[in-house]
C-alpha cells in the first residue's frame, strides 16, 4: 500500500495515447513500483486492446472512484469519463477509407467533429486528473499527449497541457523540465513565437526558473544540484556585439541565485553550442534555456532514434515535467503519433519513463 497511486490520462482518443496506455500496464513491473488509474474512456481502451499483440487477455474495469480500483495487473483501471463515441471518432488513417465513399466537404465535416468531440475529451481528462491530484486522491498524475489544435478547436483555449495545469492549480510560477537519462533542461519560455521569446528573456523570469531548476532537481534527490545557464544570443552576445540580453539579464540573474546559494558552477552564462555537451559529461544535473526549441532539440536528438534501414522508430523516449505545481506531473515527450494511431505500433517507452519520474518524485515526496 505504500506504492504510489499514479492518475495517467488517455490523451487525445483519435492519438495514441490508448494503446501506449495499455502497453504500460501490461508489464507486471509497473504494479510492483505504483498502482496506475487510467482517467480516460474505457470503450477506448478496450478497443486499443485488440489492435495489441499479447494483449487478448487484458481486461478493462470502467470505474467513477479511484477508491474503487482493484490495483492489479492483468486488469487496467479505467476512471470512466465516458465521452467518446467510437462510432464518431476518426483517426487519420481512416480519412482515406472515408474518401473512397463520401465527398470531399462531407469527409472534412465528419473529421472536423471527431476532432471536437476528441479535443474536449482530452482536456476533460487532465482536468480530472488534476482534481484528483489536488484532493489527494491520487499521488502523481502522468499525461499521454493531447492535440492542442484538437482542444482549441473544442473551445480550451490553452497552448498545452502545462498552461492548463498553471490554470487548474493556481500556479504563477512554473517551467517545463524535460528529461532523457542524464540530461535535463528547464526552460525561460515554450510556446510562444521566437521573436516574442527573445523579449521574455528578463532577469525576474530567468532567475525564477533557476530557482525552480534548483528544487526540482531535489525533489528527484539531488542534494546539491550543478545548474547550467545557456545563454540566447551566438556566443553569449560576444561582450555584446551580437546582443546584450546575456549582460543586462541573464548575468544579473545568476548573480542572484549563487547569492542564495544555488550552485552555478561556470558563474555565467554559457554558450547554447556548448552546454548540451558540458551537461552530458557531467558538468551540470540541469541546464536552464532560454526558449521552447533550444531545449527540446538537443532532448530530442538524444531520446529519439530512428531506424534509417528499417524505416522506423527504435526509440521516441523523454520525459516532460512541469515544475513549480503543488502537485506531480510528468507526461511523454511527444505527440499524439496520429500518422499511426489506431494501428497498436506506437512505442511505450517515453510513458513508462514518465511514470517512472513521476513514481521517483511521489516517493520523494512522501
Amino acid at each position: 500500500m505504500n506504492r504510489p497511486i499514479i492518475g495517467i490520462t488517455m490523451g487525445d482518443p483519435s492519438g495514441n495515447g490508448p494503446e501506449l496506455s495499455v502497453k504500460a500496464l501490461m508489464k507486471q513491473e509497473t504494479y510492483e513500483r505504483c498502482r496506475p488509474v487510467i482517467i480516460g474512456d474505457a470503450k477506448c481502451i478496450e478497443a486499443a486492446i485488440q489492435t495489441i499483440e499479447g494483449a487478448e487477455g487484458m481486461k478493462v474495469r470502467a470505474l467513477s472512484s479511484v477508491s474503487d480500483a482493484l490495483f492489479e495487473c492483468g486488469t487496467i483501471d479505467v476512471y470512466d469519463m465516458d465521452l467518446v463515441d467510437l462510432n464518431k471518432r476518426y483517426f487519420r488513417k481512416d480519412r482515406a477509407a472515408l474518401s473512397e465513399k463520401l465527398p470531399a466537404d462531407e469527409v472534412a465535416a465528419l473529421y472536423e467533429e471527431s476532432q471536437k468531440m476528441c479535443g474536449n475529451a482530452a482536456f476533460q481528462y487532465v482536468k480530472k486528473v488534476i482534481e484528483l491530484a489536488m484532493a489527494g486522491e491520487v499521488d502523481a498524475t502522468v499525461t499521454n499527449a493531447l492535440n492542442k489544435y484538437n482542444m482549441n478547436l473544442a473551445g480550451h483555449h490553452f497552448n498545452g497541457h502545462t498552461e492548463v495545469y498553471a490554470h487548474f492549480t493556481n500556479t504563477k510560477k512554473y517551467t517545463m523540465m524535460l528529461a532523457h537519462e542524464e540530461l535535463r533542461v528547464v526552460h525561460v519560455s515554450t510556446h510562444v513565437s521566437l521573436r516574442q521569446a527573445c523579449d521574455l528573456v528578463k532577469k525576474d523570469r530567468v532567475l525564477d526558473v533557476i530557482r525552480i531548476a534548483n528544487e526540482g532537481c531535489k525533489a528527484l534527490g539531488i542534494e546539491k544540484p550543478k545548474i547550467g545557464v545557456a545563454g540566447l544570443n551566438p556566443h553569449c552576445g560576444e561582450n555584446g556585439m551580437f546582443g546584450t540580453e546575456e549582460i543586462e539579464e541573464i548575468q544579473p540573474a545568476i548573480d542572484a541565485a549563487m547569492a542564495e546559494g544555488i550552485c552555478i558552477p561556470e558563474k555565467a552564462p554559457t554558450p547554447p553550442d556548448t552546454v548540451f555537451s558540458k551537461a552530458l559529461g557531467g558538468w551540470y544535473d540541469i541546464v536552464v534555456v532560454m526558449y521552447h526549441d533550444q531545449g527540446h532539440i538537443p532532448l530530442k536528438v538524444k531520446g529519439f532514434v530512428y531506424n534509417k534501414a528499417l524505416q522506423k522508430w527504435d526509440a521516441v523516449a523523454g520525459v516532460n515535467v512541469t515544475l513549480g505545481l503543488p502537485i506531480i506531473r510528468a507526461s511523454v515527450d511527444h505527440g499524439t503519433g496520429e500518422d499511426i494511431a489506431g494501428l497498436g505500433i506506437s512505442s511505450e517507452i517515453s510513458l513508462v519513463n514518465a511514470m517512472d519520474y513521476a513514481i521517483r518524485m511521489a516517493n520523494a515526496k512522501k
